[in-house]
């Protein structure tokens, strides 16, 4: 709390050029995700499995591969600290204090159940923070840079948060499906409810913040989106090809290329929409749906015998 009693993220600093209505609106949003979402304690939930051998087979990668992601907040939030030298507060009360603590206990969950269902417990890595972060971080003092930063991080959540938001949901459905009714209700439902908001979150950000940008900041984001973007959680070979596993045990790939155009547009309509409305016919990012085929790619080369 400042002097005169009102919070830091709801103060408007000069240099941050966010709209009022964009900032009203981020503010009123975390302080909802706050009230109506706090952490979901570990011991609430039943874990009481009927199968947990055939559970461990079908969506064993999943949840090694979501807990793991979740986990990574940790080092996900030592990452802004470096790469947003000044952001907005409401940002850092965002990241800090309402997602941080919401998703490590989504990782926790998950991890505590694939331990019961007889998997290995998750291995996150909390703490490498590449240099590139480090060099990002260092030219962020100076706004225009940090706006794109602020801009990549937004977009990053946007795609992050609606992988989620369907993997939770093919999930919850996969687990009903067997039987699995006590882990799908008091697990994975209150997780895949906390999610929406997070996208939302970013969302309203980065429309906010687009109209903000001038010409040559849009073009370095789209730049950087085109090479930079990556699967959620995955930043290395056998990430990429575990990523892959995870939509096949899904059920994403089902259908082949379909399926994986599918899921593409899904992740990446609002960037679609943002950077890339001026290109008529473009149903779906390049970058994003050859990302996803590379690890589908990857994934199944690791299938064969």
């Amino acid at each position: 709390m400042t002097a005169t009693g009102t919070p830091p993220w709801r103060r408007f600093r000069r240099g941050i050029r966010r709209p009022f209505s964009v900032e009203r609106r981020l503010v009123e949003h975390v302080d909802r995700l706050a009230e109506e979402h706090p952490p979901i304690p570990v011991d609430s939930a039943d874990y009481s499995m009927a199968q947990p051998q055939v559970l461990a087979k079908q969506f064993g990668p999943v949840l090694t591969y979501m807990s793991r992601v979740e986990l990574e907040v940790e080092r996900n939030v030592l990452e802004l600290n470096l790469l947003l030298p000044d952001p907005p507060p409401i940002d850092r009360h965002f990241y800090a204090d309402v997602w941080l603590p919401q998703e490590t206990h989504h990782g926790l969950l998950l991890d505590r159940l694939q331990s019961l269902a007889g998997l290995p417990p998750a291995t996150p890595d909390l703490t490498h923070v590449s240099f590139s972060f480090r060099v990002l971080g260092a030219l962020g003092r100076w706004h225009a840079v940090q706006d794109v930063s602020r801009m990549m991080y937004y977009l990053t959540g946007v795609a992050t948060e609606q992988s989620a938001i369907l993997a939770y949901n093919r999930l919850h459905q996969g687990l009903l499906d067997l039987g699995e009714r006590a882990i799908a209700s008091s697990i994975i439902a209150p997780i895949r409810r906390q999610e929406p908001g997070h996208f939302a979150y970013y969302k309203i950000a980065a429309q906010g913040l687009w109209t903000e940008l001038a010409h040559w900041q849009k073009w370095l984001v789209r730049t950087l989106r085109r090479h930079t973007f990556e699967p959620v959680g995955a930043y290395t070979k056998k990430q990429w090809a575990e990523f892959g596993d995870v939509m096949h045990h899904l059920g994403i790939t089902t259908n082949g290329d379909a399926g994986i155009t599918r899921y593409a547009q899904q992740i990446g309509r609002v960037e679609l929409e943002l950077l890339w409305a001026q290109r008529q016919g473009l149903r779906v990012p390049t970058y994003v749906l050859d990302s996803l085929r590379s690890a589908a790619r990857l994934a199944a080369s690791d299938r064969r015998p």
